[in-house]
């Protein structure tokens, strides 16, 4: 809508010319026109910095193309780069159809023949153009706005097939993974109800603990996926309590030493620094460490070792794990951290791909960082930088 006041700048380098649509616009009966005149392009793009700066812009601009130090349609370019929004009148003496068509073209609102104007048409002229630009500008605003939302639908449709393939991925993983446990239970369990008579007591023994691995593993498992869907869906959070974190991580060493141990792999802890009193949480400090030092233990060949270094600054802590074992390859380190992905030479080892996902959604609700270094047939480190959150004394 156009205001009470239409603020014009016209650049004309001809003073009578100037003063004669001054005065067709001081005739104009419908509203007020207030016309600033300047005779060079130079003076013009001035004009409007400063009309900007004193916050009263100018609505319209009235140009013609013979200026002493602009030509032609070069000054319209110049003037849409300084204000863009500003509706330009081309004003010429020149009756040439080709030059108002490319005019509009570059972007000029409308195109006048001097001795061709009179009030009505000047007024006419200039009040369409600014109505033209703000319409024009209106529905830009509406596309930008229609475009904004089409990309977040986009994003939303997307985030939608990621979740769907989760949980088509999440079922199939149960379903091949949860095999083999209920599997050992149920032959576990029918031959001590079928030949408990035969047994022996070492027997029975061994197979109530194929029966508890068998349990503790689906448990596990379970227990991976409901934190991945947390993950998820963003709630997964941080509720940090005060922990010792150095005798922490000695007692998560002290529980996978009999694994290690199982497979010849010496698990060798040490520690630098000192931090008097932190808080974390110690459910996702527990998902972090665990899944990094197994995964360590599990890739890792018989006689080789596995080196847990925590190191300990002011303002945060370093958590270093590093193995001799299998490495991964440069082709999967893009997407190790994706929920199923395993790498391409784990070969038979057991594993449902949800760990290091997991691990890393943990370190992220912590406020943390991950980084790896790894080299096929070599080895593999995990750095681990969380951030320290102290105690008030």
């Amino acid at each position: 809508m156009l205001a009470s006041l239409v603020k014009v700048l016209l650049i004309e380098d001809s003073l009578a010319e100037a003063r004669f649509l001054q005065e067709i616009l001081r005739q104009a009966n419908l509203r007020h026109f207030h016309l600033v005149h300047v005779k060079r392009l130079g003076d013009a793009l001035a004009e409007l910095d400063r009309g900007l700066i004193s916050s009263q812009p100018y609505d319209a601009v009235l140009l013609d193309l013979t200026l002493p130090d602009s030509q032609g349609l070069a000054s319209l370019p110049l003037l849409l780069q300084q204000a863009p929004s500003l509706p330009i009148v081309v004003l010429t003496n020149t009756n040439d159809d080709e030059l108002a068509i490319e005019a509009v073209r570059q972007g000029a609102q409308d195109y006048l023949v001097k001795r061709q104007i009179d009030a009505k048409l000047l007024v006419r002229s200039l009040c369409y153009a600014i109505e033209r630009k703000q319409a024009a500008e209106a529905l830009q605003a509406k596309n930008q706005a229609l475009a904004t939302q089409v990309q977040e639908s986009a994003v939303e449709l997307d985030k939608a097939k990621q979740l769907n393939r989760f949980k088509s991925e999440f079922v199939s993983m149960l379903s091949h993974d949860f095999r083999s446990p209920l599997t050992t239970i149920l032959l576990a369990t029918g031959l001590l109800q079928n030949s408990e008579r035969k047994l022996t007591e070492k027997q029975k023994l061994t197979h109530f603990q194929h029966i508890n691995a068998a349990i503790k593993n689906m448990a596990q498992m379970l227990d991976e996926v409901s934190l991945a869907g947390k993950a998820e869906a963003g709630q997964l959070q941080c509720q940090p309590t005060y922990l010792d974190i150095q005798e922490f991580c000695r007692e998560l060493v002290a529980t996978l030493e009999l694994s290690a141990a199982k497979k010849q792999i010496a698990l060798i802890f040490t520690y630098q620094g000192q931090i008097e009193k932190a808080l974390w949480d110690e459910n996702l400090l527990q998902h972090i460490l665990a899944n990094f030092l197994s995964n360590a233990i599990k890739y890792s060949s018989a006689g080789s070792s596995v080196q847990f270094n925590l190191i300990a600054q002011p303002e945060m802590v370093t958590f270093q794990i590093r193995d001799w074992g299998i490495g991964i390859p440069k082709a999967d380190l893009q997407q190790l951290f994706q929920p199923f992905h395993r790498a391409s030479n784990v070969g038979s080892t057991p594993g449902t791909g949800l760990g290091l996902a997991i691990a890393k959604k943990c370190v992220e609700a912590c406020g943390g960082e991950i980084y790896v270094e790894s080299e096929v047939d070599v080895g593999t480190t995990f750095t681990i930088i969380l951030p320290v959150v102290s105690v008030p004394i």
